[in-house]
């Protein structure tokens, strides 16, 4: 391991640099090192506090912050809670952190960590290729296979990666690295199997699939059974990235292309307006505005694809002024979600494949 300094700079031993000094020869090459930031070996420290003894990582804490001893102690007195998954990018994002700091510092912590980390997502998978969406011993509808917040694509990622990348995860066996290869490949046969046909079409996918029988399922009371505008993005995007893929995938990307163009929503844009008679003294309003860029709602009805809002009441209203402000407010319900997809990505997916358009 390379000696380092309370800044995280690498040390060049006092003989060496006499040795150096003098003209004599080194018996040995020293390796040029890379610059090692000390934030990013103090966020990786905070990271191998956190990782639970499942092998993953809670969610939403803050990796930047400075413990201290006291806070320390009360983290590690939560190592065997039941709170790991792979939610709002928990546990996946994590092993690059350790990944990216064991390559600069050769700390074996780090490596291990990671590894461990790798191995609670190999465990985690469904035999049908889904992941849920917390880990061991996953309770309502977190035990769905979840594409949410990207929590299933992160993961396929990340071990996509692994699998791939010799450089920055050269510390992962080749046992393991097949075993990423072969979760890759069945997550893929889970994604397929999941795209929701409407009338005969491919079109995209829910947030999150009966881990049984792959049909589309409720979350969070809001988050209702339904086409998403958001989540689909991300799994064509995984999509494409296959380097060779099969006619099936192909017809996947393309039926889902299709469902994001038919269901631009144009003449349209969101802003936020003051208003001190709600709380907090802003509001969240759909105007007119035929220059506008289109939009897409993060849900569609699955019959009518037509775009639905909800409160905590569950109940799908037609319009975002018909939620309640909590909601509203508080919730990505329309974006350019899919604007550089089809902007971007497609041509330069179609290219590569000699595929001028649409079938």
């Amino acid at each position: 391991m390379p000696l380092l300094s309370r800044s995280g700079r690498r040390i060049i031993p006092i003989f060496m640099l006499a040795m150096i000094t003098l003209g004599m020869p080194l018996s040995f090459q020293v390796a040029e090192a890379e610059p090692v930031n000390g934030k990013d070996i103090q966020v990786a420290q905070t990271v191998l506090l956190y990782q639970r003894s499942s092998g993953g990582w809670p969610k939403n804490y803050d990796r930047e912050e400075k413990l201290s001893q006291k806070q320390r102690a009360a983290i590690l007195a939560d190592r065997n809670k039941n709170d790991t998954m792979i939610d709002n990018g928990a546990t996946h994002r994590e092993i690059r952190l350790l990944a990216d700091a064991y390559r600069k510092t050769e700390d074996k912590r780090f490596r291990d960590a990671a590894l461990r980390g790798i191995a609670y997502l190999l465990k985690g998978q469904y035999q049908n290729g889904g992941w849920p969406q917390r880990f061991p011993k996953p309770q309502g509808y977190a035990t769905h296979i979840t594409f949410n917040d990207d929590a299933m694509i992160g993961v396929m990622s990340l071990l996509r990666d692994i699998s791939d990348d010799r450089n920055n995860f050269s510390f992962v066996s080749k046992t393991t690295r097949l075993k990423c290869a072969e979760a890759v490949a069945r997550g893929t046969t889970c994604i397929l199997k999941c795209q929701i046909r409407v009338s005969g079409k491919l079109t995209a996918w829910c947030a999150q699939h009966d881990e049984k029988t792959f049909l589309p399922r409720k979350a969070r009371s809001y988050e209702l059974a339904s086409l998403s505008g958001h989540e689909s993005v991300g799994i064509v995007r995984f999509l494409m990235k296959i380097e060779k893929p099969s006619p099936e995938i192909v017809a996947a990307i393309e039926g889902a292309i299709r469902w994001f163009e038919e269901s631009k929503l144009r003449g349209i844009k969101e802003v936020r307006v003051k208003d001190p008679d709600k709380p907090g003294g802003y509001d969240k309003l759909v105007v007119q505005d035929a220059q506008a860029p289109p939009l897409w709602a993060r849900f569609y009805d699955i019959k009518t694809n037509a775009p639905i809002f909800c409160s905590r009441d569950g109940i799908p209203r037609k319009t975002l002024a018909e939620i309640s402000h909590e909601r509203r407010n508080n919730y990505s319900w329309l974006g350019q979600f899919a604007r550089d997809l089809l902007a971007k990505d497609l041509p330069a997916w179609r290219k590569r494949l000699n595929r001028n358009e649409t079938p």
